[in-house]
């Protein structure tokens, strides 16, 4: 099987400091984390913008900091997001693709979202996709629920969407798909030909599920955006020790972790220019 693709979800939009003391929020420490994370075994870094006092943010000007402290220091793939927050408009939600980073992700639908909802119009969500796709990133496709995955194949069907595509399966989320072996199987069935895909587990699906996907040929998200525990009761101390631990798994399956340059051959992405 190929090499594993480990994604780094540094930071995400719900997680705060009073929660995990090492979260990065500044553009300095995702620079940081990242190039640790890289270090680790990582090959792309999911990032999500904060404003100084922790409040989440799409604004480019923001991102534009954060890529650049990440690209100063490591050759990480960068994927921003596209998610945001709950509650921001498409507008803002799309800004940080204007900067031209490899990879953006695109949510294939809405979904209840713990207490709140994950709202994404059909419009919205074909605007987005033109938009990735003219900024010349590769997209992620988000998938949180069974109905995402047969919306993205009919999009793919359609031309919506470049093939061969790349799916995230965002498990165990409260309101959507739950976090077991029995839910990424039937995703994993579900992939059309040439497909790669990564499983990005919730709290304590994230090692369960990470394993699962080393056997399955598939690649892992990790990080304090899904799970900031490295095991029950016990704080990571850190996304690299995260990274790191998914890493080893990976080598004892044969399948050690791709380097940066290495994940782009796998994904089709050209190499970094430097």
């Amino acid at each position: 099987m190929a090499k594993l693709i480990i994604t780094a979800a540094l930071t995400g939009a719900e997680v705060g400091k009073a929660q995990q003391p090492a979260l990065p929020i500044t553009p300095e420490e995702i620079g940081i984390a990242a190039a640790e994370c890289v270090a680790a075994g990582a090959a792309i870094v999911h990032l999500h913008g904060r404003l100084a006092d922790g409040t989440p943010t799409q604004d480019a000007a923001v991102y534009r900091q954060i890529i650049e402290a990440v690209r100063s220091r490591c050759d990480a793939i960068v994927q921003v997001s596209t998610g945001g927050a709950v509650g921001m408009t498409a507008a803002e939600r799309l800004a940080p693709v204007t900067l031209r980073p490899e990879m953006a992700t695109l949510s294939m639908g809405s979904v209840n979202f713990g207490n709140d909802v994950f709202l994404n119009a059909p419009a919205d969500m074909q605007a987005f996709a033109k938009a990735i796709t003219a900024s010349g990133a590769k997209a992620e496709l988000e998938i949180f629920d069974a109905g995402m995955m047969a919306t993205a194949k009919r999009w793919l069907q359609k031309g919506l969407l470049a093939a061969p595509a790349h799916f995230d399966f965002v498990l165990g989320v409260p309101g959507a798909m739950p976090g077991t072996p029995e839910a990424l199987m039937y995703l994993v069935q579900q992939l059309p030909e040439g497909a790669t895909w990564t499983v990005a587990g919730i709290g304590p699906a994230q090692l369960t599920l990470g394993t699962m996907a080393i056997a399955l040929g598939g690649h892992v998200r990790v990080g304090f955006e899904d799970n900031i525990f490295f095991r029950k009761g016990e704080l990571a101390t850190s996304n690299a020790q995260l990274v790191q631990r998914i890493a080893d798994v990976g080598r004892l399956a044969e399948r050690p972790p791709a380097t940066p340059d290495e994940a782009r051959i796998l994904l089709g992405l050209p190499r970094l220019s430097r």
